[in-house]
């Protein structure tokens, strides 16, 4: 598993985590990629190592089969940066996930996970896939499809929230180098998705219920808690995000994460 952020992730990656502890029996490697970052908009605090330790203790308390492995990248970011987009509408923590390829602890099979996704229930067939001559698993994107395409099918544009990468074979095909590439020349409205999908060719389309942007469904497997338009009474966004919870509770009506919220609470004060 791989998540990316800075510090103030934290909250979002505890539950995270704990809806994959609840839905799954196989142990867990979390990778927590992450960096120090600097832009117009903000200074970014990379991952420390106290809440990595915590999330570490957390994990081992379900299962001492389970590990987790910080990654800080600042040295390859530094070396290797993405000038364009730097100070974009989003992190630059989001486009961290394109530089997986020039780590030597990730190999195989990596599940990439934005710090906004529940899991609901279990991604075993999901996760362990035949991914023979496939870069990257995922879903459609709830809008993006409609407006963006770049391959031959009428719906090819993929959400970067949740993705089944081969890194082996991304290696090899050099996708990510040629993401990372693009971002550093042309500014993007949403860079690193924007880059996966118009040079992953590779690519497999999986069901919606793997990485659900728009409220979840009996058979949802991954929720994603994205921002969605509202058109009354104007036009505008609304994002509710997990950490979130009296609103997950309130504006969404959702309590199916109850029991979580009530150990990530418990968790999240201890630990601060």
């Amino acid at each position: 598993m791989l998540y990316c952020g800075d510090d103030r992730m934290f909250n979002g990656v505890v539950l995270s985590t704990l809806s994959l502890l609840k839905n799954q029996t196989e142990p867990l490697d979390i990778y927590v990629m992450t960096a120090e970052f600097t832009n117009k908009r903000d200074k970014f605090t990379g991952f420390t190592d106290y809440h990595i330790n915590k999330l570490r203790w957390l994990l081992r308390e379900h299962d001492s089969k389970s590990s987790v492995t910080k990654l800080d990248i600042t040295g390859l970011v530094m070396n290797n940066p993405l000038t364009a987009n730097a100070n974009t509408f989003f992190t630059p923590y989001s486009m961290l996930r394109l530089y997986a390829d020039l780590v030597p602890e990730l190999s195989g099979r990596i599940l990439y996970l934005d710090a906004d996704v529940l899991c609901r229930k279990s991604f075993a067939d999901f996760y362990h896939q035949d991914l023979s001559d496939v870069e990257v698993v995922g879903t459609l994107d709830y809008y993006g499809k409609w407006f963006f395409h770049h391959q031959l099918k009428k719906f090819d544009y993929i959400n970067s929230g949740v993705l089944l990468m081969n890194l082996d074979l991304i290696r090899k095909t050099k996708l990510l180098r040629k993401c990372r590439r693009l971002c550093k020349i042309r500014p993007m409205l949403m860079p690193d998705q924007s880059a996966l999908n118009r040079y992953s060719h590779k690519k497999r389309l999986a069901p919606n219920r793997f990485n659900e942007q728009h409220g979840v469904k009996p058979n949802t497997v991954f929720h994603h808690f994205s921002a969605n338009w509202v058109m009354w009474p104007v036009p505008h966004t609304v994002a509710v995000k997990p950490w979130e919870q009296k609103k997950v509770q309130t504006k969404l009506g959702l309590h199916d994460y109850d029991d979580i919220y009530d150990e990530a609470n418990r968790i999240i004060q201890d630990f601060e």
